[in-house]
């Protein structure tokens, strides 16, 4: 009896990974092992950068915040204290925005919790 190989399948993964490693430079674009290995360490950096990413921009919107704070006479740390004992929950991302697009409205905030 022959054996029996589903090539169907195997050609199908190929091609999914030949495929995902399209934009490639040199043999990492069309040889298989080498595409292989491009394509699932790509995959696992994207997989850990989806959750850097979301580091990232916290860092940055308590940078935008702290900016926003020392210019109207407080630091990050008072700042948020006082909005957490003022029963005002706003959240880091809208409190980044207005200390970078709407000022008079971030040192309206301000005034009201000093």
């Amino acid at each position: 009896m022959p054996r029996s190989v589903n090539h169907v399948a195997s050609k199908a993964r190929r091609k999914k990974i030949l495929k995902a490693a399209k934009g490639y430079f040199g043999r990492r674009k069309n040889v298989w092992t080498v595409a292989k290995n491009a394509v699932e360490r790509g995959m696992a950096y994207a997989y850990r950068d989806r959750k850097q990413k979301k580091r990232e921009y916290r860092k940055i919107w308590i940078q935008r915040i702290n900016a926003g704070a020392r210019l109207n006479g407080l630091s990050y740390s008072q700042l948020m204290g006082s909005l957490k004992a003022a029963n005002i929950t706003l959240n880091r991302k809208v409190l980044a925005d207005l200390a970078m697009n709407h000022p008079e409205a971030f040192t309206a905030i301000v005034t009201k919790v000093k």
